[in-house]
């Protein structure tokens, strides 16, 4: 099985071409879009060289075309098991020669050997203050944040390990939670913060800002 070091050598910042961003979604796309708006404002020093989803109606896909970005379907139906779909989002990546991915709403659990082959290079955005609100994909932590009465809600871009939203935690915006809201209104503050914290994350990690030291992240005002 192939590993990390069949991942690119150079770096391409060193080399003056901008890095490599593969993206993994699996619904509307807002914060693919996000990234690529970033990117085409001169914010992100990056490139979009692959959009992966698992659904072959994710509005997103859209949203790759019309920014005139390379998509793939890779559908978890459509393999044995989540090993065998592993295996083929890592040939995707590779081929497009992607450095860094970001999960923008991707559904499935990423297999481990994907999750290895890209060691701290893999950013995930959480709607919640993790590690409050752990797990499930959108509305279900707004959902819990409600029900459990906090005053205090948000979103989480960390690093992905093969414990679910328990990797390495990049950044975090809090916003607050008021006593008339309701799962929609309390997702769309949060997803407003999203939006603007995962070009960030991921501003600082390719830029070489973000490094891990005993499971926790320390940012450089330059890069190491």
């Amino acid at each position: 099985m192939e590993d990390a070091q069949s991942l690119p050598a150079r770096s391409p910042v060193a080399f003056g071409a901008p890095p490599i961003i593969g993206v993994l979604v699996s619904g509307r796309g807002s914060n693919l879009e996000a990234i690529l708006r970033a990117i085409e404002a001169g914010m992100l020093a990056a490139r979009v060289g692959l959009v992966i989803s698992s659904r072959s109606d994710a509005p997103a896909l859209a949203i790759a075309a019309r920014y005139g970005v390379q998509t793939c379907l890779i559908s978890p139906k459509a393999y044995a098991s989540r090993a065998e779909g592993g295996q083929a989002i890592l040939a995707a990546l590779r081929e497009a020669r992607v450095e860094y991915v970001a999960l923008a709403g991707y559904k499935p659990i990423l297999d481990g050997a994907v999750v290895r082959a890209y060691p701290n290079r893999i950013l995930n955005v959480h709607p919640s203050l993790l590690p409050a609100f752990a797990g499930g994909m959108a509305p279900r932590p707004q959902t819990e944040a409600l029900a459990a009465g906090v005053k205090i809600s948000g979103c989480t871009v960390h690093f992905v390990t093969e414990e679910v939203d328990a990797g390495p935690i990049i950044l975090q915006a809090a916003v607050p939670v008021y006593d008339d809201d309701t799962v929609e209104s309390l997702s769309a503050r949060i997803l407003e913060q999203e939006h603007r914290l995962l070009p960030e994350a991921l501003k600082l990690v390719t830029a070489g800002r973000v490094i891990v030291e005993d499971g926790r992240t320390r940012i450089l005002t330059s890069p190491k």
